[in-house]
């Protein structure tokens, strides 16, 4: 049967003959391209080299690889507070020739007025035409990096005002205003233990001391780097290796304890005109450090932490090491505390060197047990004891002060200072003593001839709490990155017993009896039982000996723990003092402060056992901050308007009045005032109207507490440089 359909008529179109020559001239020439494309890129590759090596050099050389600073790591707080962290500061640059290039200057010169009118708002330390003097001679000198406000470091607030000035807003490269970044340190508490937390220069991009120092390449991180590439004629940098930010690491310092503690220290310093002081609060079972302070007396009269003396202060202990003495001979069972020995009238004659108590010019006190040489720190009581046992063989003596752990490198994270405590060496004959003399031992059971930091007596003094346990000083508990713990720093046992259990039970009861019944009575509380030691030692002034100018130094302190019964923190207070001192009055007081205020932050009342059925529910709020004073009373659940416009969101500080009734609390905004005049402070608290003054570049005195009830400028005053201002509080 035949096939009458349609035919293919696209197949009988295609001329065979005439496409085939078409396509094998389109492949011909691909295939000379393709070859010509080889053949170049061998030419470059052989005979080019050289050159295209060159360019690549010059053009690496000239846009060279930028470092991108990774962000170091916070400093926290036990409970999670920031003690540091990084913040971006800027300092103001103007480039004039970039501004010439772009021909923006035409308008700098017809805005320069109202440019300096806004700096001087923002920066009121300085009048308008002291900026116009500035800027118009970087304008005439053509600079490209011109200071504004010279090197004044300012935060990213006063950086968006200054930028929000006329040709200020303009690109980098049109209005010419650029400026240099630096990574300054910030310290939420201020000096809150700054020694301790260290140092960081942000310009000099070094850590000089403290946990700043010994955790720097932890915290610092990993720079990144940025290239410069030319893309369309404009230079875009591309990230070539990202950098990596800093861990965190949480310390084990309690904020609350701290401040508690500078306060007390700070106060009894001033009290006594004293020249220097250390103290420093440990928890028993961790050894954790919950505060460490260090102040010393400058010029001005003020104390501020200089040096971190409380880890690298080499001195004589003093009468603290004592307790060390009778511990080594309780423990080699030479004598027990039914032991007596007598002291005499206070004097005694070792080896042709009066040896004193302090109480010899009263006739001393006779006949002591053991326990009462502790109680009473007779010099006389312990350096007999001490002499009589261990004079033919000292060096068994020492062997036991070693024992006990207080000469032990700590190996904390700060100043590492290890305690010096002389070993006897005999000469190569064996036949004498070649660093020892008849009275180094008698002076070295009391304190003297040694030489041991405040931590290190501290870190013993806890082992006796701890039972014998001791523990190594800890500062920092754990490292995190992005919240997460990367790595722990559990408590570390340096000893895990320093003497026999029935010695140091003999040592804890004595140490009690101290503050109950002997020197230590100023350390003590109504409240709950504390042990402990006083200790003074007069200090050694160079060739001057211990007598410089006819005034006597002395180091003073009260070391122990609380509560006696069931130690929870131990506690050492030094303090360097001329003229009289005692360290059991002295430094038992601050002791004192600290273990009673430490003692009462841990009892928790729920407010409604406190309440009367007649109190005032409704609280009394200052003027000043109130989206502050909004924030609070809410949380509170004080019943308040919010009508007043105003939260976080919109800026802090707002100003404004506050007015209390019966059962609310009403909130009013205040006017904004102009930076360059003095503001109403009148019904504020000290912290807002402090605030609110200085951030005008005014200086602040106080006088008196509670609200603000008189200024010696008066508001709306044009504010004027140096201007001082005294706020009447009552």
């Amino acid at each position: 049967m035949t096939d009458n359909g349609p035919k293919n008529t696209e197949t009988s179109r295609f001329d065979y003959k005439k496409a085939m020559p078409r396509f094998s001239f389109v492949a011909i020439i691909f295939t000379i391209i393709a070859v010509a494309v080889v053949c170049k890129a061998l030419y470059l590759m052989t005979v080019k080299r050289g050159y295209w090596l060159e360019a690549y050099d010059y053009f690496n050389s000239k846009f060279k690889a930028k470092v991108m600073p990774a962000v170091r790591g916070n400093i926290l707080s036990c409970d999670g507070k920031l003690l540091a962290t990084s913040m971006p500061e800027y300092v103001l640059f103007l480039d004039f020739k970039a501004m010439r290039e772009s021909q923006s200057d035409t308008l700098f010169l017809q805005k320069i007025d109202s440019i300096c009118d806004g700096l001087q708002r923002i920066f009121p330390e300085k009048s308008a035409e002291e900026f116009k003097e500035n800027l118009m001679e970087g304008y005439n000198a053509n600079s490209r990096h011109w200071m504004v406000n010279g090197m004044t470091k300012v935060n990213y607030s006063t950086y968006s005002e200054v930028k929000s000035l006329p040709v200020f807003r303009l690109p980098k490269y049109t209005g010419g205003f650029h400026t240099e970044s630096l990574g300054s340190r910030k310290f939420s508490y201020g000096s809150l233990a700054r020694r301790t937390i260290g140092r960081f220069n942000g310009r000099n991009d070094s850590a000089t001391c403290g946990l700043e120092l010994y955790y720097d390449s932890i915290l610092r991180g990993e720079n990144g780097e940025k290239k410069l590439n030319k893309v369309l004629n404009k230079g875009i940098y591309k990230v070539t290796v990202p950098p990596v930010d800093g861990a965190d690491i949480v310390t084990t310092i309690d904020v609350d304890i701290q401040d508690l503690t500078e306060r007390a220290l700070l106060d009894e310093l001033c009290e006594i005109d004293a020249k220097e002081g250390v103290a420093i609060v440990m928890e028993v079972k961790t050894g954790d450090v919950k505060a460490i302070a260090n102040l010393k007396k400058q010029p001005n009269g003020s104390y501020m932490e200089e040096r971190n003396a409380a880890v690298g202060n080499l001195m004589e202990p003093g009468s603290v090491f004592k307790t060390a003495s009778i511990m080594v001979a309780l423990d080699d069972g030479l004598v027990d505390t039914t032991y007596r020995v007598d002291t005499y009238g206070g004097i005694y004659n070792m080896y042709g060197s009066d040896m004193k108590d302090h109480n010899w010019k009263k006739g001393g006190y006779g006949m002591l047990t053991l326990p009462q040489t502790l109680w009473y720190s007779s010099n006389v009581g312990v350096s007999r004891i001490i002499d009589e046992r261990y004079h033919k063989c000292p060096e068994k003596f020492v062997q036991g002060i070693y024992r006990l752990g207080i000469a032990d490198s700590l190996g904390i994270p700060l100043v590492r200072t290890k305690p010096k405590i002389r070993m006897p060496k005999k000469n190569s004959r064996g036949t004498q003593y070649v660093n020892w003399s008849k009275t180094t031992l008698p002076w070295m059971s009391i304190g003297y001839e040694t030489q041991i930091p405040p931590i290190s007596t501290l870190a013993f003094y806890n082992a006796i709490a701890n039972n014998g346990k001791m523990m190594r000083p800890r500062f920092v508990k754990e490292i995190r990155k992005d919240g997460m713990t990367i790595k722990e720093m559990p408590p570390v046992v340096l000893r895990p017993q320093i003497a026999k259990p029935s010695t140091i039970s003999k040592i804890q009861v004595i140490l009690e009896q101290v503050v109950r019944l002997g020197t230590g009575k100023a350390a003590g509380s109504k409240s709950f039982a504390v042990a402990g030691k006083t200790g003074t030692a007069q200090v050694a002034s160079g060739k001057s000996g211990y007598n410089k100018g006819g005034v006597k130094n002395y180091l003073i302190s009260f070391v122990g723990y609380f509560p006696a019964d069931n130690p929870q923190y131990s506690c050492i207070v030094c303090i360097e003092k001329s003229g009289m001192a005692s360290g059991g009055l002295m430094c038992g007081k601050v002791f004192h402060d600290i273990s009673e205020g430490i003692m009462a932050q841990s009892i928790k009342m729920e407010a409604a056992d406190a309440r009367e059925e007649d109190a005032l529910l409704t609280p009394t709020v200052k003027d000043g901050n109130i989206a502050a004073a909004y924030d609070l009373l809410s949380w509170l659940g004080v019943q308040t308007n919010s009508d007043w416009d105003g939260s976080y969101a919109n800026g802090n500080p707002i100003w404004g009045n506050i007015s209390t009734e019966k059962d609310r609390v009403t909130i009013r905004k205040g006017q904004d005032t102009d930076n360059s005049v003095m503001p109403d402070v009148k019904g504020m608290g000290a912290r807002d109207a402090v605030l609110a003054v200085e951030r005008r570049g005014v200086t602040v005195k106080l006088q008196g507490r509670g609200k603000v009830v008189e200024q010696s400028v008066k508001p709306g005053t044009k504010i004027r440089k140096g201007q001082v201002c005294l706020l009447r509080l009552a």
